[in-house]
């Protein structure tokens, strides 16, 4: 079965354990961008079927492999969070945003 994708750096060890034939390669930086997103999306995809503590963990590792990646710092990137908090707040008070009344179509109408 063929699968093109990116896998824990443990999956190869744990899949020859189990006497499976493997093929592998280590991807470039252009590759391993573009397997790191897909990854990002399978996992938000996996965590909205199965909302649990271990989906979740999987959307980190992968949020932290990116930003490793992308060289951003952790504390840099949470200044840069702290700041949109304090600008536009968090999601704790639990709002949904129904509608949004445009004067300038109240006045035609």
């Amino acid at each position: 079965m063929k699968y093109n994708k990116l896998v824990r750096d443990k999956i190869p060890k744990i899949l020859k354990g189990k006497r499976l034939k493997i093929k592998k390669h280590i991807a470039d930086d252009e590759e391993y961008w573009n397997k790191l997103k897909e990854k990002l999306k399978e996992e938000v995809d996996e965590f909205l079927t199965d909302s649990n503590e271990e989906e979740l963990i999987d959307i980190l590792e992968v949020i932290e492999a990116i930003y490793k990646f992308k060289n951003i710092d952790k504390k840099e990137l949470n200044k840069i969070k702290r700041n949109k908090i304090k600008e536009r707040g968090k999601f704790k008070k639990r709002i949904i945003l129904d509608e949004i009344e445009d004067k300038l179509s109240q006045k035609y109408k």
